[in-house]
């Protein structure tokens, strides 16, 4: 059965391709979640209009987000934590912080578009990715300090 996909389905395709697939599968599975509609010529119609209106959305966000990425290239972020011996944090810096340390600076981003492998735990300069959009990401320098 031929049905055109309406989302991403791992190992079927991408959005608005137009993929064979079983008829139970499109029938009990793709249909009903509404990933995919039956391959007729209205709708592809309105799947490529559906498709060219998501390229124009995701363009504009791309476009936004380099514009966002520019302004946060020279930001820096300072963090003053409690120390113990060693120089060893009490606590951490995490992604909600920096977040927070952004809000405060007037950017609004989301804490999941921030990368950070495991909390910072050291004390000094480091550099963390933001990813603001699929094809978008930056580096802001988060500074970690001795209270």
């Amino acid at each position: 059965m031929e049905v055109i996909l309406r989302e991403d389905v791992d190992k079927v395709g991408a959005r608005g391709a137009l993929v064979k697939v079983a008829a139970g599968y499109a029938r009990n599975y793709l249909l009903p979640r509404k990933l995919a509609v039956p391959a007729t010529a209205s709708n592809k119609k309105i799947v490529e209009q559906e498709r060219e209106a998501y390229v124009r959305r995701e363009a504009k966000a791309a476009a936004e987000s380099q514009e966002l990425a520019k302004l946060l290239q020279n930001v820096t972020l300072t963090f003053r934590h409690k120390v113990g011996e060693n120089d060893h944090l009490f606590g951490s810096v995490t992604a909600k912080d920096i977040a927070e340390g952004l809000e405060a600076q007037r950017f609004t981003i989301e804490r999941r578009k921030v990368q950070l492998e495991e909390p910072i735990r050291t004390l000094g300069e480091h550099m963390v990715t933001l990813r603001l959009h699929r094809d978008v990401s930056t580096q802001i320098k988060v500074i970690v300090e001795k209270e």
